[in-house]
């Protein structure tokens, strides 16, 4: 791990986590007045999440409402608890998911866990187990437009001790700052201007009609086919309701959703892919596909977690997203293996197994389950990040009349356009 890189500027801690709640209400979810929020967090995550509470208020929401999550009371749920509830929701809780579609609520996740290792000694079975159907409207509200909603990271002292192996929260606050861009002026307008540079790189790759990438280097020679008219994506979303939000921060990212049937080859992950949910570390995982499944998994640990989440349902073993990112992120240059996939996701290029976008392509989101998969959109309860790129890392783009296109050489963009 290298040292931090100097920040633009200095910030007491008070002032910090004030630009950092102001990023995540403003810029993350984008409140709009008279907006209810809904905030989830671990109770670690305390300090921030009261933070972003006061922040919503300031932007004008109507209700905030906080709901936090106990580690060692989730442990207990997984040991003791019977399966069918480990594998069910309650009434209220399906109620709620279907207030905040109809309300247009903003919905904002903390992540950062505290403990990533509280369940290793859970059966991987029982710490993998979700209510599926509920978990799959889930995220058809959230992709659906009919809710913004965002993803940020909380510093606390055990997600610092995996990261430096100490609970050096000052220390995290310091990289989490230059992901962030809380060392510019103006971190929202600095977001703002990130979130163009997106848009305007994705409308690059558009342009040129791919019909697959293939990313190659470090182990991996994985070739993705794409959907014909899939929209590449840079960092933003827009809500039905016309509310402009990044569900991701930080992202560096532009993407789309791949044809689920076109997938060949193998990937070596360049990252550790990390697991809270299922309260694992996946090291060294290498995945051989064939025809658009996954058929092969390998790990140096962390191996049952990974094959619970693919064996969770027909839709687990296919690709819903590729994604391309280089070198330059605030990811990357912070150094550091952060050890969450909200950060680690952003430092290379990466795929995610499991559910697609819709919103990627034209008219899907009024389609049947059925209709999305003949186009080759993807459908699962799951959608798990891994990253494949970094130093020595090519990605291609195959045009639709056979030409190779270089997109990212040796871990930096070389888009020809010239807007990357």
């Amino acid at each position: 791990m290298g040292d931090v890189p100097a920040t633009g500027r200095a910030l007491d801690h008070a002032a910090r986590l004030a630009d950092y709640a102001s990023l995540a209400v403003r810029v993350g979810v984008n409140v709009q007045p008279g907006q209810d929020v809904h905030i989830a967090a671990e109770i670690e995550h305390l300090e921030l999440a009261r933070a972003i509470a006061v922040a919503a208020y300031d932007a004008g929401a109507r209700r905030v409402i906080v709901d936090y999550d106990d580690i060692p009371v989730r442990h207990a749920a997984l040991t003791h608890a019977p399966l069918d509830a480990l594998s069910s929701v309650p009434a209220w809780r399906r109620a709620q998911l279907e207030e905040f579609a109809r309300d247009g609520a903003a919905l904002i996740r903390l992540t950062g866990s505290s403990d990533p290792h509280a369940y290793d000694d859970i059966d991987p079975v029982r710490r993998s187990a979700t209510a599926s159907d509920f978990m799959a409207r889930r995220f058809e509200v959230m992709l659906s437009g009919a809710v913004s909603w965002t993803i940020v990271a909380a510093p606390n002292a055990g997600w610092a001790r995996q990261v430096f192996g100490e609970p050096d929260v000052e220390r995290l606050w310091d990289v989490v700052t230059v992901a962030m861009r809380l060392d510019e002026d103006d971190p929202v307008d600095a977001w703002r201007r990130h979130r163009s540079s997106l848009d305007a790189r994705a409308r690059a790759l558009g342009a040129l009609d791919l019909d697959a990438v293939r990313y190659h280097g470090a182990g991996t020679d994985l070739t993705v086919g794409l959907i014909p008219g899939a929209r590449w994506e840079g960092g933003s979303m827009r809500s039905t309701r016309g509310v402009e939000f990044m569900p991701n921060m930080p992202t560096e990212e532009v993407f789309t959703s791949p044809d689920r049937r076109r997938a060949d080859g193998v990937m070596r992950l360049t990252r550790p892919l990390v697991m809270p949910q299922a309260g694992a570390v996946v090291e060294n995982l290498e995945v051989r596909f064939a025809d658009g499944r996954i058929v092969d998994v390998t790990a140096s640990a962390g191996l049952d977690a990974a094959r619970a989440d693919l064996d969770r349902d027909e839709g687990a073993r296919s690709l819903g997203e590729v994604a391309l990112v280089d070198r330059s992120s605030r990811i990357a240059k912070a150094e550091v293996l952060f050890h969450d996939t909200l950060y680690d996701e952003n430092a290379g290029s990466h795929v995610a197994w499991g559910q697609s976008f819709a919103f990627t392509v034209d008219g899907a989101d009024a389609m049947s389950a059925q209709e999305r998969a003949e186009i080759g959109l993807n459908g699962s309860a799951t959608h798990t990040d891994v990253v494949i790129g970094g130093p020595g890392v090519n990605v291609d783009g195959m045009t639709r009349d056979g030409r190779v296109v270089p997109l990212i050489a040796d871990d930096a963009w070389v888009l020809p356009t010239g807007t990357a």
